[in-house]
């Protein structure tokens, strides 16, 4: 006779997940320290939250944030470009001596100077991605010479000098606003809008992930590898022209001396923002962040009358800091796999 009451066997009881801090500061602590940075600010100083000082802090975040979504591809395929900074200014004095020598305050000037700021950039990015693809000369050495080569091309267009005398309808991409929101912020949005469809979406973009990833890998499953490491490069050399472009709009005029160190801001808001420099980790949603970050940050800064030879202090322990995380966070993952 069986036991009707016989016992059914039961699956063990999970044990509960440990919590893990390393992967929930990869994925939350830069947003988290960007809000602490805010309530900091806001403590010490109340017109840190005013309307015009956010409306300033986006704008100059914009000039940047928009190279740094193009540098996001180039560190995302295991490159760098350290050019970006003296780029822009190039291309932006370009535009500047282009609607000058058609006769200055004209009609759609604008449209003369945004078309000379990114074809010129668009020329250098090539360039400078021909070589790296070509000589097999790695993308530092290529870019660093770029660097100076570029800043010295600026200053050898103008002597050293700046270009103005800009109308208001080219001023206008700089200075002006739609419903209150500034130009250059909806500019950086679109940007970064179709930048991250482009990497979450599209072929494109997870052929760059691929490259970043394992570049031998991606060849043989049928990429062009050197094709899409060209185009990386040329896509931050257009946006570091469309950047100069809204910087000379912004100021009204086009200097040799503008974008120094913005290679070092760019750089800083991409590896912030979770973008790995050893290639194939990260987006442009934390490029985003990294931007707002490094932007609260250096007008925080500021607004508590901190000196400007601290600010870079700052900004060079925040990107060891990142990059010795990003190392560590690599080896742990490599360690369970």
């Amino acid at each position: 006779m069986t036991d009707a009451t016989a016992t059914i066997p039961t699956s063990p009881t999970p044990s509960p997940r440990k919590f893990d801090i390393v992967a929930f500061l990869e994925r939350y602590g830069v947003l988290l320290f960007l809000i602490a940075l805010i309530v900091l600010f806001a403590t010490q100083n109340p017109r840190f939250i005013s309307l015009r000082n956010i409306s300033n802090i986006l704008t100059e975040v914009s000039i940047y944030g928009i190279i740094a979504v193009g540098m996001t591809c180039v560190i995302l395929t295991g490159g760098v470009d350290l050019s970006v900074g003296s780029l822009l200014a190039f291309s932006a004095l370009c535009a500047g001596a282009a609607v000058m020598a058609l006769g200055g305050a004209f009609p759609m000037s604008w449209l003369v100077a945004l078309l000379v700021a990114c074809a010129v950039g668009t020329a250098a990015g090539y360039l400078q991605g021909k070589t790296v693809t070509l000589l097999n000369v790695p993308p530092f050495i290529v870019t660093l010479g770029g660097m100076t080569i570029w800043r010295g091309a600026t200053l050898i267009l103008n002597d050293g000098g700046p270009i103005s005398g800009f109308d208001e309808g080219l001023r206008w991409w700089g200075r002006g606003d739609v419903l209150g929101v500034p130009v250059p912020v909806l500019v950086f949005l679109l940007v970064s809008v179709l930048g991250y469809i482009t990497l979450r979406y599209t072929r494109y973009g997870r052929s760059i992930y691929a490259v970043g990833g394992n570049p031998e890998a991606a060849r043989l499953s049928g990429l062009n590898v050197k094709r899409i490491l060209v185009s990386v490069y040329v896509l931050v050399g257009l946006l570091a022209g469309l950047s100069g472009f809204l910087l000379a709009a912004r100021l009204g005029s086009a200097e040799a001396v503008a974008g120094v160190s913005y290679e070092l801001r760019v750089i800083a808001a991409v590896v912030i923002g979770g973008t790995s420099l050893f290639g194939g980790l990260g987006g442009v949603g934390g490029t985003i962040i990294g931007s707002l970050l490094l932007g609260v940050l250096l007008n925080g800064l500021v607004m508590l009358n901190i000196s400007a030879y601290y600010q870079q202090v700052v900004i060079g322990v925040i990107i060891v800091i990142a990059v010795a995380f990003d190392t560590y966070a690599k080896s742990r993952r490599g360690a369970k796999h």
